[in-house]
Order: structure tokens, then C-alpha cells, then sequence
């Protein structure tokens, strides 16, 4: 969530409550049904397909941006949605304005939404909202970076989750110590396409990265 990815987790819980410890099984669950397309980011994504264990604050969600109106029908009844934008929290009422897209009901530059079944219980799922189509994944931070959303995504056990280059990508950008750490845990299971991707694309956005080096042939 913009403006707060600096606070300590304990402020973050004391600021807007907890969150309750979903699993890419639940978030599978969840979706069972829903018509867009769906798949799971961040560091789950990266223990799926490396098998390094780590910890989770959270489970990453994302959808393409277009559908927000289709995930608002999905989850009606079940969970509530907020807008999530520069460290502010906004609900998105769920008989107001239902099949309206996500630049009519959104606050400008929220690009995730969280959310919970009532006020009085833990947050469930923070979706992020990503560009593109369900043909095509595109790079939010420069969009002439894409891929066949077919390529930019595996599955195991009917949960789709992100390609760990991809991830690796978005994760440049931070470099906290939990971002290099997977990193360095990612590293050796990638092949040569990937690390070659990851290379170039780093290349275009990030130019003399730190991981530049390791990626090397």
C-alpha cells in the first residue's frame, strides 16, 4: 500500500488492524467460480516455485485492472472492498455504482484494493491491480515491457502464480534486505531464459542495478 511500506509491521497492525493468515488455498478457494483472470504475487510465488520457505505478512493477490467490476461481483455478499491509495483506506459500497470501472470509483493512483468481511475482523486479502489484458501481462512501471499472460504465469494445484523473474522485477525496485534475500534464494533455480529476461529488463528500468552482476552469463 503506497506511503506505508516503511512501518514496522507492528505499526502497520496497529494503524489498520490485523490481517488474517490466508494461503494461496484459500485465495483459490475464494476465486473458485470467478471469471477474470487471477494469480498470486510476491513472496508466496517465489517459495512456490523455489520451495525456500519464508514468511508472509500477507497473501498478494492480483487481478487485471479491468475486471474490478467482476471481482466486486464475485466477492458481493462475502467480503467487503476497499480502495487503497497513498496510506488512506476508502470502502467501495457494494450497491454503489456495482459495474462501474476501476477509474470511476477509485481515488486517482490506487492501484490495490484490501479486503475483509466486516469492520470488526482481520483484513483477508490485499489485491493488487494490474494493466494489461487476459492475453497479455504488461510491467505497470513501463508498459512497453509484456509478455503472453500465458507465458507470465504457471499453475500448481489450481493456484496461478506470477513468474519468479517477473517477480524478481518488481521486487529490483525496493531492494529492502527481505527483496535481496529472495533474491539470492531465487537465483540459482532460474535458467538461462529467465535470467536473460531478468537482465534485460533491468537493463531498460533499473540500469547498474546491484543484481546485475549475478545475472551475468
Amino acid at each position: 500500500m503506497g506511503g506505508v511500506d516503511d512501518l514496522h509491521e507492528d505499526e502497520l497492525t496497529r494503524l489498520y488492524g490485523p490481517w488474517a493468515p490466508r494461503t494461496p488455498d484459500d485465495l483459490r478457494d475464494l476465486l473458485d467460480g470467478y471469471p477474470g483472470v487471477w494469480w498470486i504475487a510476491g513472496g508466496w510465488a517465489l517459495e512456490a516455485f523455489t520451495h525456500v520457505s519464508r514468511g508472509h505478512a500477507d497473501t498478494d493477490a492480483s487481478i487485471l485492472r479491468d475486471d474490478l467490476p467482476i471481482l466486486r461481483r464475485h466477492l458481493a455478499g462475502r467480503l467487503d472492498v476497499w480502495a487503497a491509495a497513498s496510506g488512506a483506506l476508502s470502502p467501495l459500497v457494494p450497491h454503489e455504482s456495482p459495474t462501474a470501472a476501476a477509474d470511476d470509483v477509485l481515488p486517482a493512483g490506487c492501484g490495490q484494493v484490501w479486503t475483509r468481511r466486516s469492520a470488526t475482523e482481520p483484513w483477508e486479502y490485499d489485491i493488487l491491480l494490474s494493466p494489461g489484458s487476459a492475453q497479455e501481462w504488461v510491467y505497470k512501471r513501463d508498459e512497453s515491457i509484456r509478455m503472453p499472460m500465458s507465458e507470465a504465469l504457471w499453475e500448481r494445484d489450481g493456484v496461478r502464480y506470477l513468474q519468479p523473474e517477473i517477480q524478481l522485477l518488481y521486487k529490483a525496485r525496493g531492494l529492502r534486505a527481505k527483496d535481496d534475500l529472495d533474491f539470492r534464494n531465487t537465483l540459482p533455480h532460474l535458467d538461462d531464459r529467465r535470467r536473460s529476461w531478468l537482465l534485460e529488463s533491468l537493463g531498460r528500468t533499473l540500469p547498474q542495478h546491484p543484481w546485475t552482476p549475478a545475472l551475468l552469463p
